[in-house]
């Protein structure tokens, strides 16, 4: 099966959380389609993306990352390499090379935990363009990277942040394995 059948598939079998989501898994879905290499951060227009909701063991802090080009803080993620396996393998990939943390998926949640489609800003060499960010619940461990920092889970970042993490908190504090 192809990377493009994979992510298909994903997206076709995801339960949205609210009318957003499910905009945002319609719009991916058929860019899924649409696109020649959805996967590839070379698509002009938009391409998807994978990132890692990182919480702590008990989901009472979260592991966020002071984006340089976006001058936000944000969940660790980025794009797609050739060598990733699959969109999980790439978000554990970016957690870990954003935070050094060590980091696994969370048992109890859906995979993936959430759909998102954002604008990236122009900047120079780089035209406006749209990231389909699937994203994932992760559990990470240790102390984070200079540009990472834990945080209250809930009390920092933006909407989309703040976002996952009524998100992460629905999912209890479950045991994450």
């Amino acid at each position: 099966m192809s990377r493009r059948d994979r992510l298909i598939r994903l997206l076709e079998q995801h339960v949205s959380h609210d009318d957003r989501e499910e905009a945002d898994r319609c719009a991916m879905l058929r860019l899924a389609y649409e696109l020649g290499d959805p996967l590839s951060r070379d698509e002009p227009e938009a391409h998807f993306t994978a990132s890692a909701f990182v919480v702590d063991e008990g989901c009472a802090r979260t592991c966020l990352v002071q984006h340089v080009k976006l001058e936000r803080l944000l969940q660790p993620g980025g794009h797609v390499e050739p060598s990733d396996i699959s969109l999980e393998a790439a978000a554990l990939r970016e957690a870990r090379e954003e935070t050094t943390l060590e980091v696994r998926l969370h048992s109890a949640a859906p995979r993936p935990f959430d759909l998102d489609i954002h604008e990236i800003p122009e900047r120079p060499g780089e035209p406006a363009h749209f990231h389909l960010d699937v994203r994932y619940l992760v559990v990470g461990s240790g102390d984070p990277c200079t540009g990472a920092a834990w945080y209250a889970i809930g009390e920092a970042g933006d909407g989309s942040v703040r976002r996952l993490a009524a998100k992460a908190l629905s999912c209890g504090n479950r045991p994450a394995e």
